[in-house]
């Protein structure tokens, strides 16, 4: 059961990593686009008026991003329907980064006020063990794989292709039948009596 259960909880650590790496690498992203819209008294207004809500309440603004972001999806739905596989697939990406970027930047303003509620806390803690635990599962195979393509490097290339016709002829004389050559000479067919 192990056996069945390991690729699956490796593929889980993965999503769950590439949301992780996202949600870091994005809420900057968002953070500098605000920065460069024009309306600083407005921003102002919304960072005091979120700061101003109860701790409860401030989970009502993570459903602005999911609100603002429907009509995109709900494009991306219509384009799979009229078979623009490639368009809807874009639109898709687009809607996830822009609302895992956006969902982020308003996690950081937000977070000390949701720290507040201790299932909040809970559940953030619980997250960030499971972080912690998607690296463990991951980080020794990714170990692995750098070791791997260590080879492949630039200074290593002829040594890997080395290794690799050694490996092979070794397979080839193990047993697998040798080709036929197509450069021996043929022998001159004989004549036969009907």
């Amino acid at each position: 059961m192990r056996r069945l259960l390991r690729p699956l909880l490796i593929l889980l650590a993965i999503v769950f990593l590439i949301e992780a790496w996202l949600w870091r690498h994005l809420e900057p992203v968002v953070e500098w686009i605000v920065a460069r819209l024009p309306f600083r008294a407005l921003k102002a207004r919304l960072a005091a008026a979120i700061m101003r809500l109860p701790p409860a309440a401030t989970l009502a603004v993570f459903a602005v991003p999911v609100a603002a972001l429907f009509p995109v999806k709900l494009a991306g739905l219509w384009l799979l329907a009229h078979k623009q596989w490639l368009a809807a697939g874009l639109v898709f990406v687009l809607a996830k980064l822009g609302s895992v970027g956006i969902t982020a930047f308003i996690f950081e303003l937000t977070r000390p006020k949701l720290l507040q509620m201790a299932w909040f806390r809970w559940l953030y803690r619980h997250v960030l063990a499971g972080l912690a635990w998607a690296h463990s599962l991951i980080d020794p195979i990714k170990l692995r794989i750098k070791a791997l393509l260590r080879i492949f490097g630039p200074k290593r290339a002829g040594r890997a292709l080395r290794l690799f016709w050694r490996i092979r002829r070794r397979m080839r004389g193990a047993g697998a039948p040798a080709p036929l050559r197509t450069d021996a000479p043929r022998a001159a067919p004989t004549a036969q009596s009907p």
